[in-house]
């Protein structure tokens, strides 16, 4: 299993962060421009990946203030699970990870690797942006 993350602090409490990655609405304002023909619910969200894939994830568990974990809804390329984890460092800051969990044969961990470590920087530091 290859693991890839990525955190940031960021100057809102948990129960807001919370709020907003546990919708899966709000994940499209975190995607970077390679990413299109995007669909979502609360609880599902499809889209396609520029010269890539098309992804369909759900919620597969919610931890009040502290992880939101997504799963493939349909047939992957590889099985994976992206992870998003929350801690209070105080009433005003949150640390916030986002972990990708993806099962790479050695040519698909170099083919994939950097593109999704690309994605999850980018999503954490949208995330930052976003939330301030």
């Amino acid at each position: 299993m290859t693991t890839i993350q990525n955190t940031t602090e960021i100057n809102r409490n948990v129960g807001e962060v919370f709020a907003f990655l546990t919708d899966l609405n709000n994940h499209e304002q975190l995607m970077p421009e390679n990413i299109y023909n995007w669909s979502s619910t609360t609880d599902e969200a499809r889209f396609t990946i520029q010269n890539m894939a098309k992804l369909a994830l759900k919620v597969e568990e919610r931890i009040v203030n502290q992880l939101i974990k997504l799963v493939p809804s349909e047939k992957a390329p590889f099985e994976v699970t992206l992870r998003w984890e929350l801690q209070a460092v105080s009433d005003t800051v949150t640390k916030a990870s986002f972990v990708i969990d993806a099962d790479l044969n050695m040519m698909m961990k170099m083919i994939a690797t950097g593109p999704l470590q690309k994605l999850i920087d980018f999503q954490v530091n949208k995330l930052k942006a976003v939330l301030g």
